[in-house]
């Protein structure tokens, strides 16, 4: 997939690297040489030097045939010109932006611009691992509105089935690791003491969860 990033701080640098690493066409885009130096020297991408929303930049960075393009600079304004320019303009497939101001990462979210607000997402996961220290949060989904909890079954849990553990449209068991091998369990699968149970979980129902399994809150 060809991937444009504009913006090589931590973030952006941070997804440069892992796109490519996994073999993805990536173009990044800075007007700083000194922050596309963190790539290193054995980056794989191609590097074009420039501010990220200017149209000449965007198309030395061959935006027109672009499958999707990360909005990761410093700047909200920044961030929010280049998407919009990005997806409106050069119609590119897949657009996201990060913006550090919640409210407008939700404002341009009902418009159709798919964003990512670090602040909300670093204070859920903050207050999931404060309030929740049994719980090991590995991803969110959305603004965090769906989070995916991975746990070891415990020995109470054993001989239990998935349906033990499952609740229309608050929990559910995505999928169970045993003896190293993964495998998308039915409601009637049983549980079995060691096993590594996958489950996409609503923040509401977190507490319900931990009674479900027989943990305790952390007050």
């Amino acid at each position: 997939m060809k991937v444009i990033v504009m913006g090589c701080g931590r973030v952006g640098g941070q997804v440069s690297l892992l796109l490519t690493d996994q073999g993805h066409d990536v173009t990044v885009i800075d007007h700083d040489s000194n922050a596309v130096s963190r790539l290193g020297p054995d980056f794989k991408g191609k590097v074009v030097h420039g501010i990220g929303f200017d149209r000449s930049v965007l198309l030395e960075a061959n935006v027109e045939t672009a499958e999707a393009f990360v909005a990761a600079s410093s700047s909200d304004n920044a961030n929010i010109i280049a998407a919009r320019i990005a997806r409106n303009i050069f119609h590119v497939p897949r657009v996201v932006a990060r913006l550090y101001d919640p409210l407008r990462a939700e404002i341009y979210q009902r418009l159709g611009l798919f964003t990512i607000s670090t602040t909300n997402w670093g204070a859920e996961r903050i207050f999931e691992v404060v309030t929740h220290t049994d719980l090991d949060v590995a991803y969110t989904f959305g603004r965090g509105e769906v989070s995916m909890v991975v746990i070891e079954a415990p020995l109470q849990l054993a001989g239990r089935t998935v349906q033990h553990l499952s609740v229309v449209g608050e929990i559910v068991v995505v999928s169970i690791t045993r003896d190293g091998q993964a495998f998308i369990p039915v409601l009637g699968s049983e549980f079995h003491e060691g096993d590594r149970i996958y489950l996409a979980v609503l923040p509401t129902a977190m507490e319900r969860l931990e009674q479900m399994m027989g943990l305790e809150r952390r007050s």
